[in-house]
């Protein structure tokens, strides 16, 4: 495999991708960010989510493809093809991780079960990425992140009380799916450090859908009471919740009884910390009713930004309420390098900051194709096995688009 010269925690380290829309994106997007080489490996009918927009950035790049598929390759290639399985055996034999989410049955069918992958690459770490997993009664059913979320209950709790279930505003499972397979697939590579032997890093939407219900599942495996929605409020802890300003919203959490006395005391209120109904969280909770009128006349005579900065003063957690483009040009978010420019390509910033092996933004991501010959080339494959493949519609190459809004 070939690739931008990396550094980072994971150089050295070879990915294969054959995943697509976000979760595994996701995580070989974060492999890549720090340090692992990536092949994208992208049929010729592409990931769909190239045509998931507007916004596009090239003519066959949407924003939400680029925003997930930074510092790799780009392989087009056709596996359900016998010529696109042999480069697939090649391609495999040069990985350390390979990562996809194909229906359960796919690479089986091509030739490559898992105990195939196991008995002919045995330090192969093999990262599979399911909506139910492959067996059970659900196993092998497809699922999105949003169907995932019905299932699971996470869509039951999201919401305003008086209002319909809702799904979570970001793809929520899809993200943290893709953070677990990360995780997974270093906890592979640690093992192997000592046992020199791969293994499947299995994960379902499934499970991450279920594990993101706290508090909600311990508490209804305490109690056995359904948990209702409560919008933006907490269902353990008051106050801790969005309230009018006298500009727009604020979010206001007073998590333990020393914060609720100073917000009492920043909001002029001392009747409120006084009142008994109100001394414990507890207590706050089971009169959350009683206390959130005296709390929202009050603030609504103030202006966010002022109320915010007074209550982060005193320790007390609170912001305004952001829209996108607020946090985005954020001075604290900038300060963090959490939006990263590269050669016309604009990005989201990479969340894990390593002092010795820091990740880094190496390439924009690429179209199309646009690694073909030179990956092929890497396995031994002549100019004129190139063109060949590329005739008879097995890979496809293109030209490099720079990759700037239009």
């Amino acid at each position: 495999m070939t690739a931008p010269s990396p550094s980072g925690s994971l150089r050295g380290v070879r990915v294969l991708d054959l995943s697509r829309v976000l979760a595994g994106p996701l995580c070989t997007q974060m492999l890549a960010d720090h340090g692992a080489e990536v092949i994208k490996v992208e049929p010729p009918s592409g990931d769909e989510t190239r045509t998931w927009g507007p916004p596009f950035l090239t003519a066959t790049m949407s924003a939400y493809h680029a925003g997930l598929n930074r510092n790799k390759t780009n392989l087009c290639l056709d596996l359900s093809t016998p010529g696109g399985q042999r480069v697939l055996d090649r391609l495999l034999g040069d990985a350390d991780v390979v990562v996809e989410n194909f229906k359960a049955g796919t690479l089986a069918g091509w030739g490559f079960s898992d105990e195939v992958l196991a008995e002919r690459f045995p330090r192969l770490i093999h990262c599979r990425i399911t909506g139910f997993g492959v067996d059970g009664p659900m196993g092998a059913m497809p699922g999105y992140d949003a169907v995932l979320q019905a299932y699971s209950g996470l869509m039951s709790v999201n919401g305003e009380p008086s209002g319909p279930p809702l799904r979570v505003g970001v793809p929520v499972v899809d993200m943290v799916t893709g953070i677990y397979a990360f995780s997974g697939v270093l906890l592979a590579l640690n093992d192997r450090h000592s046992t020199g032997r791969g293994q499947l890093v299995d994960c379902a939407l499934l499970d991450t859908a279920i594990s993101l219900l706290h508090p909600h599942s311990p508490s209804w495996l305490a109690s056995g009471e359904i948990p209702r929605r409560t919008g933006s409020a907490h269902p353990a802890i008051a106050p801790y919740d969005t309230f009018d300003a006298r500009d727009g919203l604020i979010f206001i959490g007073a998590g333990n009884d020393r914060q609720f006395r100073q917000l009492a005391e920043v909001l002029e209120l001392p009747e409120i910390a006084a009142d008994p109904r109100f001394t414990t969280n507890a207590d706050r909770v089971r009169n959350v009713a009683a206390l959130r009128p005296p709390l929202a006349d009050r603030i609504g005579a103030l202006a966010r930004h002022e109320l915010g900065r007074a209550l982060l003063r005193r320790g007390v957690p609170a912001t305004p309420v952001h829209d996108v483009g607020e946090a985005m040009t954020d001075p604290q978010v900038l300060h963090r390098e959490m939006v990263v420019e590269l050669d016309g390509y604009r990005g989201g910033g990479i969340p894990i900051k390593l002092s010795r092996t820091a990740g880094a933004v190496r390439t924009a991501p690429r179209e199309q194709g646009a690694d073909t010959a030179r990956i092929l080339a890497s396995l031994g494959y002549t100019d004129e096995q190139i063109t060949a493949l590329v005739e008879a519609d097995i890979a496809c190459t293109a030209t490099e688009t720079a990759v700037t809004p239009r």
